[in-house]
């Protein structure tokens, strides 16, 4: 780890205590090359017989310690003869190039690990004076003297690794050409990082002046310009792993190899590589054998599981991030009011002009009284005094909102009228005739319309979506801030769901009935509810995933990204906000 605290302290933080790693195209290199090397371990031969026999050494992935630097390293290859010693460590990069002379050097960071690697070989009896980098790119080994000025600032770099072990994570690398290449740059987001910081400083002398005439302080995010900061997207705005989504009753998955099948009785009716695949839904009545399950754990490929309806269950998925420590500080921090009113005052108020948004963009004549309302609604949620208080507020909002959902709808009568042999599903499932889009009002468990059918679906996979990131984040997703505990609901993910309810859920259910991407035919009634049929289903899954990997410009850091990479990046912030390294967290807002 010595390598990874000289190349970033916060990188060195993020493995060695955090127990955080994500691959890359550099680490998924490396990992092959020291695959091939480890094929073979040889037996290094002790120094005191090497003294009296002066053979030659060439052993392979050779692990030693040191009890006085306490360090230990798996050497790629030790050369030498008698107890002189040469480590050759391999590095699939290319070495550096002095612009001037342009002679060939290491890395610092190859130069440290080369020197702990000497300072071993030393304590375990071997002379050790220099050491040797094989850059496998351009296949050149460089000599590296393990001179004093180098072993001390080998061990000067071990204590500052120690140190920084027992403290608070270190700030982020500022515009450093390091981060386009760290395999953590999605988990560490240092652009993004130092911009909140910067905010949330501004924040804290903005507060000095906002006692004005006796008013309350108002937790509002300043207005920020951002052209005086620089945020790179060094993530991509698309991920290359998609969701798999399976529907079809009585379907059987399993695995060969790599590959998952998809099976209908005795025919195979689908292959999927798991390397292609971010995570499996699984609707109603379908099974996945445990070779399946085991391989998709080790994977880190989480597998939810839903009713036929859309009933969010669970989630089967891998150990994940072993990191304690962002959940002993979520905990702490749920019992503060004075931690969890002003962030659900930002989530309430994000919600809330989203809600807004979404009107004045699709509504076919926004009312101006509803719109000021609104806006009254987001101003007093903004000054809330108490979390019952808040809640009163987003409900009055939502209320008016849903009031308003009518006008967004662009159907106004069905062009599918059914016909006879339509009518009749079974002896205790009917289909209305025909069915309409015509929302009144918000009901659920179950819905007794199409339009609230769709929400309800739509707000469930949503709350899958972000249970998952909150896991892969470190978070436990049952411990919110604003949703208090309950058996059985992640309050966290519905916590962070406030601001994205409008702009992704509803989004989607409104493009799926305006584009006609679900009609009428595509619903039945059983009793009072009304549930989605398997092909109206699978047609709302395709406009949800639409939805979530829409392009979107974030309005903090200025890039554009899905929103399913948003979700991420918001929920990421969040784990800043609860550790202290910004002062607030700021809600996605759309304009």
């Amino acid at each position: 780890m010595l390598n990874e605290f000289v190349y970033c302290p916060r990188l060195f933080y993020y493995e060695w205590v955090e127990g955080v790693f994500a691959d890359s195209v550099d680490t998924v290199a490396g990992s092959l090359r020291h695959q091939k090397l480890e094929r073979k371990e040889d037996a290094l031969p002790a120094a005191e017989e090497l003294v009296e026999t002066q053979d030659k050494i060439h052993s392979r992935s050779v692990q030693l310690a040191s009890d006085t630097h306490r360090l230990i390293a798996k050497l790629d290859l030790i050369e030498g003869e008698g107890d002189l010693v040469v480590p050759v460590d391999y590095k699939i990069g290319k070495p550096r190039k002095d612009s001037d002379k342009g002679e060939l050097s290491a890395w610092d960071t190859d130069r440290v690990q080369l020197a702990a690697q000497g300072l071993i070989l030393r304590e375990n009896g071997y002379r050790c004076e220099e050491g040797v980098i094989y850059y496998v790119a351009t296949k050149q080994r460089v000599r590296v003297p393990l001179d004093d000025e180098l072993v001390n600032f080998t061990l000067d770099a071990l204590r500052q690794a120690r140190e920084a072990a027992f403290g608070p994570i270190p700030p982020p690398l500022v515009d450093s050409p390091k981060c386009a290449r760290c395999s953590l740059v999605g988990i560490c987001l240092p652009d993004e990082t130092r911009v909140c910081i910067e905010i949330g400083d501004q924040q804290a002398q903005r507060q000095l002046t906002l006692f004005d005439g006796g008013e309350p302080t108002r937790n509002v995010l300043p207005k920020r310009d951002l052209s005086t900061i620089e945020v790179r997207r060094l993530v991509p705005a698309r991920d290359d792993l998609k969701p798999l989504y399976l529907n079809s009753q009585g379907f059987r998955v399993g695995k060969s190899g790599e590959v998952l099948q998809v099976h209908d009785r005795d025919k195979k009716v689908q292959e999927i590589r798991m390397n292609d695949v971010s995570q499996i839904n699984i609707f109603g009545n379908i099974q996945i054998s445990t070779q399946a399950i085991q391989s998709l754990c080790s994977a880190e490929i989480p597998v939810s599981y839903f009713s036929m309806g859309g009933w969010f269950y669970g989630v089967t998925q891998g150990i994940g991030i072993k990191n304690i420590f962002l959940r002993r500080e979520q905990f702490r921090h749920a019992d503060r009011e004075s931690f969890c009113l002003p962030l659900c005052r930002q989530l309430v108020s994000g919600k809330i002009r989203n809600q807004r948004t979404m009107l004045l963009r699709n509504h076919v004549e926004p009312p101006r009284q509803t719109l000021a309302l609104l806006k009254e609604f987001q101003d007093d949620s903004e000054r809330a005094d108490s979390l019952p208080q808040l809640l009163g507020i987003e409900g009055n909002a939502a209320r008016l909102y849903f009031e308003n959902f009518n006008g967004m709808l662009k159907v106004e009568a069905p062009d599918d009228e059914l016909t006879p042999e339509h009518s009749v599903v079974n002896d205790t499932t009917q289909r209305a005739s025909p069915f309409r889009f015509d929302f009144t009002n918000r009901n659920r468990r179950p819905p007794r319309d199409p339009v609230n059918a769709l929400l309800s679906l739509a707000y469930s996979m949503l709350s899958k979506d972000l249970s998952i990131v909150c896991h892969a984040v470190g978070f436990d997703p049952y411990l919110g801030f604003y949703h208090q505990p309950r058996f059985g609901r992640p309050a966290l993910a519905l916590d962070l769901m406030e601001p994205f309810r409008p702009l992704i859920a509803d989004s989607a259910v409104l493009s799926a009935i305006n584009t006609r991407m679900i009609t009428s035919r595509d619903f039945i009634r059983t009793g009072p509810a009304v549930a989605l049929t398997p092909d109206g289903r699978k047609a709302f899954y395709r406009a949800y995933e639409q939805r979530m990997d829409t392009l979107v410009t974030h309005p903090l850091f200025g890039y554009r990204v899905t929103y399913r990479r948003v979700l991420e990046i918001q929920t990421r912030l969040l784990a800043r906000r609860i550790t202290g390294e910004i002062r607030d967290y700021p809600p996605f807002i759309t304009r």
